[in-house]
């Protein structure tokens, strides 16, 4: 019955925020001595709270030679601490009716507790332990390395098209740590000793490297003592975190190559350099991508699959990271269909936005999504939290969550062709055949 009241709150409280105003969300941050950067968020509406470290750390931070360490530590760190049996972080979370997960990105590390905000102190111990007191032991790293083999093989290596996202980022960047993904080299792994690894989490998960951030049924000042007494004795980190200095050249001819894989049908990728998240053209490439591929009824997924049926699936996504990443366009052809055919289709609707304005009506249909996108991703603590340490870390500024709405609205349609126009041309972009084996 208390699980039912629960599911009811929620479902009022998202419908509150989906059909009012966009409501102002209200935070406090703060720095304990050790560095670590604190935000936390009251909402007494739903009995639940999540917890969210962010460890500025991803699979850009590492060494050539010494890939998918980000990644590997993200299962590392559910092995165990001096004070937690290995294997029991999940256990301890589900039995207090919680839920706990983590991910791994190019540019971050990510632990995050869903909880009976009665349980706000056991998922602040948690967290505090994976600081403090990992378990970094032969038999720990051992498994993880198992582990790390096996997830590799499943979801990229026997996976149709599961090389995908690394050819993609393999050809569109040669001098930038972004050549290659967060999953990394199996050889590399294997290769490292237990004495690198410990170096690792030494350098990066530390206080003065991560941003807590609590949202939900909370008290503010309660939650303020508990933070001091889980996390105020940790350390403060002395090793120099490394953050790559390298800048990608400007690509200046066109990239193109043909992948071979155990696939049925081929596929079409076109990946265009785009500048970091929060610059200004980042947010009408953003909005762009919804001119193109946001639902049915946009262009590339009307015109290519409905009206000429030359492609079975069409999309583009602007994966933005904290230096510039990639625009990416991606069909599946139809059956019989060549994959150039496809290509040209989509080159043909690419120029259009390039050459016309986008007509109003699209225009606020498209304003429409964002607005109702920024203010779904803040319908649930989870969200919120996770908003509030993305927006610190990689915006320099919290207030975002309230704020970053504004700066979508002020892109005009003049802005959409501009950009269409400075990026989304050939000498600026990777294009990949996937196609069967023979």
């Amino acid at each position: 019955m208390k699980f039912k009241s629960i599911v009811i709150c929620s479902f009022l409280f998202v419908f509150s925020c989906m059909f009012g105003q966009i409501r102002e969300i209200d935070y406090v941050e703060f720095d304990l001595d050790n560095g670590l950067h604190v935000i936390l968020h009251q909402d007494n509406s739903v009995p639940l709270v999540a917890i969210n470290v962010l460890y500025h750390v991803g699979s850009k931070n590492e060494k050539a030679d010494r890939t998918g360490f980000a990644h590997f530590f993200e299962h590392l760190m559910f092995e165990g601490s001096e004070n937690i049996a290995r294997g029991d972080y999940a256990k301890i979370c589900e039995a207090a009716g919680g839920q706990n997960n983590a991910y791994t990105s190019f540019d971050q590390t990510v632990y995050h507790e869903l909880l009976p905000s009665n349980q706000l102190e056991l998922g602040l111990w948690l967290e505090s332990e994976r600081m403090l007191h990992l378990k970094i032991d032969e038999i720990g790293v051992e498994t993880q390395r198992s582990v790390v083999k096996e997830e590799r093989k499943q979801n990229y290596d026997n996976q149709p098209y599961g090389s995908l996202l690394e050819e993609i980022f393999n050809h569109a960047y040669k001098v930038h740590p972004y050549r290659w993904v967060p999953i990394g080299s199996i050889q590399y792994i294997d290769e490292a000793k237990l004495e690198e690894f410990m170096e690792f989490y030494k350098t990066f998960y530390v206080p003065n490297n991560a941003t807590l951030s609590i949202a939900g049924d909370i008290d503010i000042d309660k939650t303020k003592d508990l933070v001091k007494m889980y996390f105020g004795d940790i350390p403060k980190g002395t090793k120099d975190i490394y953050r790559p200095t390298e800048v990608e050249p400007e690509q200046t001819v066109e990239i193109r190559d043909t992948v071979y894989d155990n696939i049925q049908l081929p596929a079409v990728i076109l990946a265009y350099h785009m500048p970091k998240q929060g610059s200004e053209d980042y947010y009408a490439l953003d909005m762009l991508t919804k001119i193109l591929s946001g639902g049915q009824s946009a262009r590339l997924y009307k015109e290519l699959v409905d009206k000429q049926q030359l492609s079975l699936q069409v999309a583009s996504i602007p994966l933005a990271l904290e230096d510039p990443g990639l625009f990416i366009v991606f069909g599946l052809p139809n059956v019989g269909i060549d994959p150039l055919m496809l290509e040209e289709a989509i080159n043909i609707e690419l120029e259009k936005v390039k050459t016309d304005l986008v007509d109003e009506k699209e225009f606020q249909k498209i304003q429409n999504q964002i607005e109702s996108q920024f203010v779904s991703s803040n319908s649930s603590v989870a969200g919120i939290a996770g908003s509030l340490a993305n927006y610190h870390v990689f915006f320099g500024d919290a207030n975002l969550i309230n704020t970053e709405i504004e700066r979508y609205m002020k892109v005009t349609r003049e802005d959409l062709k501009n950009v269409a126009i400075k990026y989304l041309v050939k000498n600026n972009r990777v294009v990949l055949y996937y196609l069967p084996k023979i």
